[in-house]
């Protein structure tokens, strides 16, 4: 099965003129797929049939994947198994039955403002440990960070209205930043004076905070407030971009708070303030 990723990754580079970020994406995919396939015994490409495909992207969705890295996982076996059939590989192509979803069919969900507020009211702020998780919440949901921006995050990128990002390809942007979230970062930063770390959030051994400790920091909270949602930093940079729209916010406004290079990606959020509506109308609507 893996040689014929390799004739694939040719293929794409020396027919389609993919990029290399977008090459080592769409193998590292369909790689991980193969994996998938090989812990449920099948070898063999030709008997892969849709469930298949479609237990895979459920996986990755349970193990809270960007919407936006399930959706190109999906495209990634597509193509793939369309080379396939192009190579007379296979004689049929289970991948094509499936439609591509958009965007915001997969988008995690989204809390509420009580689920919020019940979430950023539980660490505690008098502990250095607890300061520091009160400063990560609060940010993540005040600025719709990404959790790779939120570890990258030096002390001068900070200041009482803004901070300094810098997203997806080294792209700076200017994020406002909230009193609530300026005040429980203060605070924090009041514990550690002392400390010589460019780093905005440390760990406990001082070193600049790894995505995987916040991640399972906002998975400690959420388990504590009792919420049975899929919740991940990712969800508080949905919660973060639906809540604006939910308030007002121009769609433009939004896409340049998140760092979107298109608005397509910001699109999405349409369509949950939508659902989000209808839900509404149907609770409380004495016709709903």
């Amino acid at each position: 099965m893996q040689h014929y990723i390799n004739d694939f990754c040719i293929y794409l580079s020396s027919e389609k003129g993919l990029s290399r970020h977008t090459l080592e994406s769409y193998g590292r995919d369909v790689r991980d797929f193969m994996q998938f396939l090989n812990h449920h015994g099948i070898v063999d490409w030709t008997v892969v049939d849709p469930n298949n495909i479609i237990q895979f992207l459920a996986l990755k969705k349970n193990g809270e994947y960007a919407s936006s890295s399930i959706c190109r996982a999906l495209i990634a076996i597509k193509v793939f198994f369309k080379f396939l059939k192009r190579e007379n590989l296979i004689s049929v192509n289970s991948a094509a039955l499936l439609e591509t979803p958009k965007l915001w069919q997969l988008i995690p969900d989204v809390l509420t403002v009580e689920e919020m507020d019940k979430i950023l009211m539980l660490p505690d702020r008098d502990t250095k440990e607890g300061a520091r998780d009160a400063a990560i919440l609060e940010i993540l949901y005040a600025c719709g960070l990404r959790v790779s921006e939120l570890c990258g995050l030096k002390i001068h990128d900070v200041d009482d209205t803004t901070i300094r990002v810098y997203g997806k390809g080294s792209k700076e942007r200017i994020v406002p930043i909230g009193k609530k979230a300026i005040a429980a970062l203060d605070h924090y930063l009041n514990f550690r004076d002392a400390e010589r770390q460019e780093a905005v959030f440390l760990s406990r051994f001082n070193k600049p905070i790894e995505r995987i400790a916040v991640w399972s920091l906002v998975k400690k909270y959420a388990k504590k407030a009792e919420i049975n949602k899929s919740i991940s930093p990712h969800t508080f940079r949905h919660t973060f971009a639906t809540h604006l729209l939910d308030n007002g916010a121009d769609l433009r406004v939004i896409q340049d708070l998140l760092g979107h290079a298109s608005i397509n990606s910001t699109d999405r959020y349409t369509h949950i303030s939508s659902s989000r509506l209808h839900e509404a109308f149907n609770a409380f609507h004495p016709r709903g």
